[in-house]
């Protein structure tokens, strides 16, 4: 999925057909890998529109947001940390995938036959139901697919909240396609599994009629995301339902879900939602007595214990009581308005750096990456209200003046230049000593000049290649 010129080759109706997994075998079929479009990257525009949509849809249905402005940030901060990897390297899900077919493939089925479209449709679909479930009951795995189930609330925001290391697991459930299916016909396969896997997760739509007992649908995946007792371990679909149906994993939306973790983190750090479960296995497994234990640990169920079924005792999950209140940042309206900004910002710098990747080079890259990172991260501390968050906000902006001040970025209106360069020497002579009060005085004055290049960005993202 390299090709530039492939990957203009998505229309506006393709774009939206296949967020549904509505496109014919005959327009997604691709003989190379290069030349299969990067859906995902395409979706884009989608996203934002039905997140909208949402919104409108939720105010005009229910008088309120579906959602939080707090919690829909940490969802798309996740997004964002996800797909940074992919900067560097393809994703495993590909190259493992390329390295079996390569090298121990058994036959080759035709790259064009419609067969083999609806056969892999159906192998990748099995293949995530796997994962997924595994995802669920092996702890390490787990510790990855968590980050997708923190969020306490429930809507398309939360389709994009994505674990950095799940993929590095995921890949072994698809590798026996591997043995006769292209990678190429794989490539559209996996990439419209997860688009269809968007638009399910919200809470504007309640039920589909006789679509649900073949799909997987918004009602089904909200029992999923659900940390009722009722809801744990059950509905494991991608696409199709019916492998719940069959494998007995299945369970109807019958009472009011209550989402998240059945132990909420309360954080809003990025860092810590994604890798929290991680320390707590580190933890567990020096803490937990004999050798044999120790592997459960880590290959046995998130609520496993010594003396316990593999997948814990059910009875162990905290009760929904339906008085549960979701963990809320406590930041001014106005700091949360300041943090929507940022990111905003940093969204734009974000795509701009992912379309021009090739022209980077790789100091480049890595600096653009850390601040990056840096910026989700000061987000997280000043909707957590964290001690240091001034201070971090602060080395943020000061180090996005020297990104521009030694080239690795610079300002995409040519005419601020000159602010940038003088920011930069008034660094020399600045005084240090001051408290955190005029710290985030100093980070609000650096972020209007950020805002300066920010509203370019936004201009050309409106203005891309999506048509």
């Amino acid at each position: 999925m390299k090709n530039p010129e492939a990957q203009e080759d998505v229309s506006v109706s393709q774009g939206v057909r296949m967020m549904f997994y509505m496109m014919k075998p005959n327009e997604t079929s691709f003989q190379t890998l290069e030349e299969v479009p990067d859906y995902v990257k395409k979706a884009t525009p989608l996203f934002i529109s039905l997140m909208l949509l949402e919104l409108v849809v939720s105010w005009i249905l229910k008088g309120k947001p579906p959602g939080r402005l707090d919690d829909a940030l940490t969802s798309l901060s996740a997004g964002v940390l996800s797909r940074l990897p992919s900067l560097f390297f393809r994703s495993i899900e590909v190259t493992s995938y390329v390295y079996i077919w390569e090298n121990y493939r058994l036959f080759s089925l035709p790259w064009d036959s419609p067969w083999t479209w609806y056969l892999t449709f159906l192998g990748v679909d099995f293949g995530y139901y796997w994962f997924h479930r595994m995802a669920h009951e092996v702890n390490i795995m787990w510790a990855g697919h968590q980050t997708h189930h923190s969020s306490e609330d429930y809507n398309l925001s939360t389709a994009l909240r994505q674990s950095v290391i799940q993929i590095y697991t995921s890949w072994i459930f698809y590798s026996p396609l591997a043995l006769f299916i292209p990678p190429s016909v794989y490539a559209v396969h996996l990439q419209f599994n997860l688009l269809y896997q968007f638009w399910i997760h919200t809470e504007v739509i309640s039920n589909l009629g006789p679509l649900e007992l073949i799909l997987n649908t918004p009602s089904h995946h909200r029992v999923h995301h659900g940390r009722n007792r009722y809801c744990i371990d059950k509905n494991y679909a991608g696409t199709l339902i019916i492998w719940d149906r069959i494998f007995g994993t299945f369970e109807a939306e019958n009472e009011q879900v209550a989402y998240g973790l059945t132990h909420p983190i309360n954080t809003f750090e990025p860092f810590k939602v994604q890798f929290h479960h991680l320390f707590y296995i580190w933890t567990t497994f020096w803490a937990t007595p004999g050798f044999f234990h120790k592997l459960s640990v880590i290959f046995k169920g998130p609520g496993w214990g010594p003396g316990k079924p593999r997948l814990g005792l059910s009875e162990e999950i905290p009760e929904i009581t339906g008085k549960e209140v979701p963990f809320s940042s406590s930041a001014s309206q106005l700091l949360k308005i300041y943090t929507v900004v940022q990111f905003a910002l940093m969204l734009a710098f974000y795509e701009e750096t992912f379309a021009n990747t090739p022209a980077l080079s790789q100091v480049t890259l890595l600096l653009r990456v850390f601040f990056i990172i840096l910026t989700l991260t000061s987000i997280g501390f000043l909707l957590d209200q964290r001690p240091k968050a001034a201070i971090m906000e602060t080395l943020r902006c000061l180090m996005f003046l020297v990104l521009c001040r030694f080239g690795h970025l610079k300002p995409l209106v040519p005419s601020l230049s000159f602010v940038f360069e003088k920011m930069s020497l008034d660094l020399k002579v600045l005084n240090m000593t001051v408290n955190r009060s005029h710290l985030m005085w100093m980070s609000i004055y650096f972020s209007i000049c950020i805002a300066f290049w920010g509203v370019r960005s936004m201009r050309q993202l409106a203005s891309g290649p999506w048509k």
